[in-house]
Parts: C-alpha cells; sequence; structure tokens
C-alpha cells in the first residue's frame, strides 16, 4: 500500500467521525508492531496537510522484557519531529514472576493502559490514537459481543480520564497494513510476550477468518453493521 493510500483512508475516518479539531495533542501509543507504527506515519503525513492544526507524542509502555530494544523506533521519531516517552514498568515481572498468572492479558492490558494513560495525561494529550484497522475493529466487535455485551464506538470519550479515544486506520484493511510495512521498511520491534499468538484476539481474528471463509463477505458485512449502528 502507498503512503498516499494510507493518508486517504485515514483522512476519511478523521472527516467522518469528526476525530481531530484544532489544537488537538494527540498521544499516539506504540507497542512497536506494525500497525501502531503505520499509525504513526498516517498521522504525521495528515498533519502536514490537514486543515485543523494538531500536535503528535509517540509513547511506549515498556512492559519490561529482556531484549527489547526501541531505538529503531526512537530513531523514527527522532526524524519524524515526534516527541517520544519511553514508560518503564514492572507488568512483565509481576504477572509472570510474582503473580504467576496462567491467563495474563486481561490484567496486563489494564495495567498497560493504565500506564499509557497516565503518560498521556502528564503529556498534555487531550487524544490518544489506537492503531485498529478494519480486522481489529470487527475483531473487537466479536470480543465485546461475546464476553461484555457491548460495541466501541470508533471515537470514545474516557470521561475519567478527560480523554478521547480515536481510530484513525478503521478503514484500513490489515493486508494493506502488511503491505506497507514492507513497502516502507517500518522498524518493527518484534513483541517478547511469552503468550503471542494464543490470546481471545487470536481467537476472534481466526474466528473472523473461518467466518469469511464459509460465508464471503461476511468481514465486509460485519463491518458496515457496526457502521450503521454507531
Amino acid at each position: 500500500m502507498q503512503l498516499q493510500r494510507l493518508l486517504s483512508y485515514t483522512r476519511k475516518a478523521v472527516d467522518e467521525y469528526q476525530m481531530i479539531e484544532d489544537g488537538d495533542h494527540i498521544a499516539v501509543g506504540i507497542s512497536g508492531g506494525k500497525d501502531s507504527l503505520t499509525l504513526l506515519y498516517a498521522l504525521h503525513g495528515l498533519k502536514r496537510f490537514y486543515p485543523k492544526k494538531f500536535e503528535l507524542s509517540a509513547i511506549t509502555v515498556d512492559l519490561g522484557f529482556e531484549d527489547f530494544d526501541l531505538t529503531p523506533i526512537r530513531e523514527l521519531c527522532k526524524e519524524m519531529e515526534i516527541p517520544y516517552t519511553i514508560v518503564k514498568s514492572e507488568i512483565y515481572n509481576i504477572l509472570f514472576n510474582i503473580r504467576k498468572e496462567s491467563n495474563p492479558c486481561s490484567l496486563c492490558a489494564k495495567m498497560r493502559k493504565g500506564a499509557l494513560n497516565e503518560a498521556i495525561k502528564a503529556a498534555g494529550c487531550n487524544k490518544v490514537a489506537y492503531a485498529h484497522h478494519k480486522d481489529d475493529i470487527v475483531e473487537t466487535m466479536l470480543l465485546s459481543l461475546l464476553f461484555e455485551g457491548r460495541f466501541h464506538s470508533p471515537r470514545t470519550y474516557l470521561d475519567r480520564m478527560d480523554l478521547t479515544v480515536i481510530r484513525p486506520m478503521m478503514f484500513v484493511d490489515e493486508m494493506d497494513v502488511i503491505g506497507f510495512k514492507n513497502k516502507y521498511d517500518l522498524p518493527v520491534v518484534k513483541s517478547k510476550c511469552p503468550v503471542d499468538g494464543y490470546t481471545k484476539r487470536q481467537y476472534a481474528k481466526e474466528l473472523v477468518r473461518q467466518l469469511n471463509t464459509e460465508h464471503p463477505g461476511a468481514k465486509e458485512r460485519m463491518f458496515r453493521a457496526i457502521l450503521n449502528g454507531d
């Protein structure tokens, strides 16, 4: 996928859901994966020509895994002139060594999100951009339906944090993100998590894939249902 196409999809989402206003300071949570790095490129590119002026900051919550080298991402942010904050944490040690959690994902997500939101507020940001692409949106819908009984909007206000969550990549397919990563040689830092690939998210991904195989077009119809129900 070309950068121009990524920017077109991003602007469509931002415009249709009024995700960005003049004076916004948007935090991008950087995990090190392809999705968050693609989002960083998308918002950095959009910032250059979007009529509403906004600032960007990038933040990574370091869970404490050994050999998790964020130097390539630090260099990318420096090149883009985007302030980059790395939040050191003991989340890995707490989950795997102290508590010895057999199913750590839910608690990890809560702890990581708490540390991220704290850093976002400290940086003076009023919005946070999640790198959810179209496949993520559908998978999240399934997970929320199965385990929470509710849907999430592409634009959400967190009243406790006085923070707005936006999802500018909601119209981008995961295959396009993979293509973008390969074309632009994004400096992906691979996850060191021992349960990576064995999560509820992976279960939802495989379920969507199966449904779309058995019922061609099912993923797209589910995505349209989410938009129509918003």
